[in-house]
């Protein structure tokens, strides 16, 4: 136990240090390489945030440990939808101009939904994370198809202007990569490891401790760009945090990991936790459908946000136990 909490620290300490190595790196080398900045908006940043939700999935999966990966999955979902885009909002409002992102809206919605059908029976099979996957990769056709009808979208704009500003030669920005997927895997190992025993220690689930302090120690780096990117005025790719590591999480990170190792799914994961996700996708979605007009979310919705997660954790607090 006296080697698991400092373990545990330091992974989270290299998971968010690798991350933004990670996302900085191959941001760079696109812009270098004259990708779209569409697609460096979309699926590097978007995409990348959920990265070190990945690695923690996949590692807690191999060892045995599905609960973890899930309850990290999700959780993050949870707190970013809530906790991180609420405290954003606190700080600064956001305004969505993004007509890509009002798409993303409803598939975030349609995936969670997704997912609550196929786990609707307790079990997350092979079959239905492979189904999970499938989404994924139709999300990804799907994103390739609108890239090549979008490019003068307000997010293509803002990713323009902050590829602009990136430093470092390709080569540089080849070995922050590889430094950063190393402190990754790294991380991850220690992470999972601490993690278990800590949650062995404190006599809570794997799902609990997922949901919980990993989810939102490996969230925490979306907070940060979140509030970097609303105090450039850079709404869009705020917001593109948020969506883009939520689909990347419901369809990518769960189904990867229930492929490696199915799970049985304890009732409180449904009621509580799911159901959590799937109405603060709803809210989203009602807050920024189509209207014809620039969609603003201020600090009474961020208050709201943060609110619904205070009562998720409580939640987790009351329900919390062995399991």
């Amino acid at each position: 136990m006296l080697l698991a909490i400092p373990a545990l620290l330091t992974g989270l300490i290299l998971l968010v240090w690798g991350a933004e190595r990670v996302v900085q790196g191959a941001s760079t080398l696109a812009a270098r390489r004259g990708l779209s900045p569409l697609l460096v908006g979309l699926v590097v940043v978007g995409f990348g945030s959920a990265l070190p939700e990945l690695v923690v999935a996949v590692t807690a999966a191999v060892r045995g440990h599905p609960a973890l990966a899930l309850g990290s999955a999700w959780g993050a979902n949870i707190v970013a939808m809530s906790l991180v885009l609420g405290t954003a909002l606190w700080i600064a409002p956001l305004t969505l101009r993004s007509q890509l992102l009002r798409r993303e809206l409803p598939l975030l919605l349609a995936a969670t939904v997704m997912t609550a059908a196929l786990v609707g029976d307790g079990v997350l099979s092979r079959i239905d994370a492979g189904l999970l996957l499938l989404g994924f990769a139709a999300l990804l056709v799907w994103s390739w198809r609108q890239l090549k009808r979008s490019s003068g979208d307000a997010l293509a704009h803002e990713t323009r202007t902050e590829m602009a500003t990136l430093p470092g030669s390709a080569a540089r920005a080849s070995l922050m990569a590889l430094t950063g997927s190393v402190s990754l895997g790294a991380g991850s190992l220690l992470l999972v490891w601490g993690g278990i025993e800590v949650a062995v220690w404190l006599g809570v689930s794997d799902l609990i401790l997922g949901l919980s302090v990993i989810a939102l120690g490996t969230t925490l780096p979306e907070l940060a760009a979140c509030v970097v990117a609303l105090r450039k005025g850079e709404d869009d790719i705020a917001l593109g945090h948020v969506l883009g590591a939520g689909l990347f999480n419901t369809l990518a990170v769960a189904g990867l990991a229930g492929v490696i190792e199915p799970l049985d799914l304890p009732p409180q994961a449904l009621w509580r936790d799911l159901l959590v996700m799937a109405a603060l996708a709803l809210g989203l979605y009602l807050l920024g459908r189509e209207t014809g007009q620039p969609v603003r979310l201020g600090r009474r919705t961020g208050q709201a946000l943060v609110g619904v997660y205070l009562l998720h954790t409580v939640a987790l607090l009351i329900t919390s136990g062995p399991g």
